[in-house]
């Protein structure tokens, strides 16, 4: 069987009631991307809508980006991202969330994505997530009902850099309370600085910065 990763992307693609575009952050998929196909991984993509996934942050003077961007298999994904009615959860080793500012609307109630993730997680899998990906752990209960986080060490997006990029009153709720309301520890490095948590196989980190260390904490866990 073919070693195999699961990456989730948001279908949402406007921030909150502005006009403004959201979707996930092209960097926040391309360095995981690149540091497990590195590695031998195949890596599939799903979104809560199924298709095309909208993007932002497509900085393609960083050359891991540009060459994400630049690849047409990778590029046919995205277009046709699966939906989660055609996920075998069993397939995957991993099931990894990305961020951008979209996820904080359709990741946190999505009880399809969640039970893939349930799955995953139950059979000795990872969960992983990167800035705003972790919105998908806040509802993200395991099968004796407790929520996956509760105890846990956790990592995301910062009250603190949503403040700063002022999205603080726009997006639906604020990722750092609302993981510490389901029980989490959130740790935190200072603004912007690259951040990777990984207790008991769920591994998150703080912002786009941390994208490359996620992957490589993906990557190690594995590997044990």
């Amino acid at each position: 069987m073919k070693k195999k990763i699961l990456f989730v992307v948001t279908s949402h693609d406007q921030l909150g009631i502005t006009k403004e575009r959201t979707g996930f952050y092209l960097s926040e998929v391309a360095h995981p991307w690149k540091v497990l196909t590195d590695a031998g991984y195949d890596i599939d993509f799903v979104s809560p809508q199924g298709g095309k996934a909208p993007v932002d942050g497509v900085d393609l003077e960083d050359p891991v980006n540009r060459l994400f961007w630049q690849s047409g298999a990778e590029q046919e994904k995205i277009q046709q991202t699966l939906s989660p009615s055609e996920v075998i959860p069993s397939e995957y080793q991993v099931i990894f969330y990305a961020g951008g500012h979209g996820a904080m609307w359709d990741f946190p109630d999505n009880r399809e994505l969640a039970d893939i993730a349930r799955q995953i997680y139950e059979a000795g899998g990872i969960v992983a997530a990167v800035c705003h990906g972790p919105a998908a752990l806040v509802d993200l209960t395991l099968s004796d009902g407790n929520y996956l986080i509760n105890g846990l060490q956790v990592t995301g997006f910062t009250n603190e850099e949503e403040e700063e990029v002022h999205r603080d009153q726009i997006v639906p709720f604020l990722l750092e309370t609302k993981l510490i309301e389901r029980g989490a520890f959130f740790r935190k490095a200072g603004k912007w600085h690259p951040f990777v948590v990984n207790d008991q196989r769920l591994i998150t980190g703080q912002n786009p910065q941390s994208a490359t260390a996620v992957g490589e904490e993906i990557l190690s866990e594995l590997r044990r």
